[in-house]
């Protein structure tokens, strides 16, 4: 495994546990740290800052409608899911082309590893105490399956559109 990914993967689990253990305080600081940290040292903001966003919006919008659906509960966020968790699918943008690149091609892989990883995830958060998920590990698992892939292929289409993403060394 090169320095880069194994890098990349530690960022992002260090980024989401502040995003988790934190929440909405100043552990969110160390979000950013990461965030600037793999845009310094493993890609940049012109090769992957689009997809980071795109990441990020996508996922808001995906805990936002699981929070007006009533499947997912956090306290004091009835409509539009909170700073940490958006911050959360923004450091999962940062993997993509790195880390978790792997999980591409065929595109299948993305699938599987979404809806392992989603209910996982999941499961995780809800041992916080303002989170409560209302809807079953199965629908969360589909959910995943569909946007991991998704979420990849902004991916592929960013690095079509901008060239490959050079990582640094």
């Amino acid at each position: 495994m090169s320095g880069n990914i194994l890098a990349n993967a530690l960022l992002f689990v260090v980024g989401w546990l502040a995003c988790i253990l934190g929440g909405n305080s100043a552990w969110l600081l160390i979000v950013f740290l990461v965030l600037l940290a793999h845009f310094l040292f493993i890609s940049s903001w012109a090769a992957e800052g689009k997809l980071v966003v795109s990441c990020l919006l996508a996922g808001a919008v995906l805990d936002s409608l699981m929070l007006q659906m009533g499947w997912l509960e956090i306290r004091g966020h009835d409509v539009l899911t909170p700073l940490w968790s958006a911050l959360s699918w923004g450091l999962l943008g940062t993997t993509l082309n790195h880390a978790l690149r792997w999980s591409a091609h065929p595109w299948w892989c993305a699938s599987v590893l979404g809806a392992l990883a989603g209910p996982l995830l999941y499961t995780i958060i809800t041992q916080r105490d303002d989170v409560t998920l209302t809807v079953s590990l199965p629908v969360i698992a589909l959910a995943w399956a569909i946007m991991l892939p998704l979420l990849h292929g902004f991916a592929h289409l960013y690095r079509e559109q901008y060239g490959p993403v050079q990582r640094r060394r």
